[in-house]
């Protein structure tokens, strides 16, 4: 066999090999991802999923649990549109989301800024651990404390208020008061979470933003309205969308302190679904309310998504 043909034979036997063997490596990287996504994805379908479909199937049924389904269609919504309890616990889920919310980014937001322009790199690590601790608290105790402290006769809260003079404050026992003093516990439990991404937010933005404002006679309010505002605002962004959708399913807090009360006053969303749901064993009933809630965090978050280049700045 002269050179020529060994070259002429062997020319395209090495890359054929090199793309198999590069073929085979990313069959088995492929492999390897979806046996790492596997464990997570098979926890969706079993404890999120499922149950959305099981819940959206028995939202046309009627069921106590006890005797046997009975198939009603479209009754279930038909009713939700003449319950005024469905409506009044509507209304008081928006007033709570939108306290808490907005309080979570000011307070948050203003303590933010003070750690990051008067603080000591060394001493925010401290400050950060005294506010996150309401954050990983239970809900459930936070709310029993609370209750206590805010007790009509017996509250240390009404107690250094006699001392001072004041009139006591029906905080949990008055309908003007009680959903607002959830909503403050709600607060003080938790803008921990939103001030630490605020504070990790602002440690990367490049100092020389603020060196050449200085330079240029901006004020500390102009530089923080100009440059912090709009470089903060990716995270303010996940902030809202993430306090939207959690605080939409308050439930522990009224159900606690309140247990709905007084009038119907704290009832939100999801304590209706449990009262209907556990409480009158109305499965199919409550099921609804559930989807209906549902509809409504989903229509909020992609509202936000379509408007989020509007108001939002990356880059």
């Amino acid at each position: 066999m002269s050179l020529r043909s060994f070259f002429q034979n062997h020319r395209f036997s090495r890359p054929s090999a090199q793309v198999a063997n590069l073929s085979d490596m990313r069959r088995r990287e492929a492999l390897s991802a979806y046996l790492f996504i596997a464990p997570t994805f098979l926890i969706f379908l079993l404890f999120i999923a499922a149950p959305m479909l099981f819940s959206f199937g028995l939202s046309f049924f009627a069921w106590d649990v006890i005797t046997p389904a009975r198939f009603v269609g479209f009754s279930n919504y038909g009713a939700i549109l003449n319950d005024i309890r469905f409506f009044e616990s509507l209304h008081n889920t928006f007033a709570f989301v939108v306290i808490v919310v907005v309080c979570n980014l000011l307070v948050a937001l203003g303590l933010a800024a003070v750690l990051q322009c008067f603080v000591p790199l060394f001493l925010q690590r401290w400050y950060f651990s005294v506010y996150m601790l309401p954050v990983i608290t239970p809900i459930s105790s936070f709310a029993i404390v609370f209750g206590f402290l805010l007790h009509n006769d017996l509250g240390v809260v009404n107690y250094y208020l006699e001392m001072l003079h004041m009139p006591a404050i029906p905080w949990l026992t008055s309908s003007s008061w009680a959903l607002f003093s959830i909503a403050l516990v709600t607060v003080w439990k938790s803008f921990g979470f939103d001030l630490i991404l605020f504070v990790a937010a602002m440690q990367r933005f490049p100092r020389q933003l603020y060196d050449a404002a200085a330079i240029d006679g901006a004020s500390t309010w102009q530089q923080f309205r100009w440059i912090t505002l709009p470089l903060l605002s990716p995270t303010i962004f996940f902030a809202v969308v993430v306090g939207l959708i959690m605080n939409f399913q308050v439930f522990d807090q009224p159900y606690v302190m309140t247990r709905g009360g007084p009038g119907n006053s704290t009832r939100t969303l999801v304590l209706l679904v449990y009262e209907d749901a556990f409480g009158a064993m109305r499965m199919g009933y409550g099921s609804t309310i559930a989807l209906m809630l549902f509809g409504i965090l989903l229509i909020l978050t992609i509202l936000q998504l379509r408007f989020v280049q509007r108001w939002v700045h990356y880059g």
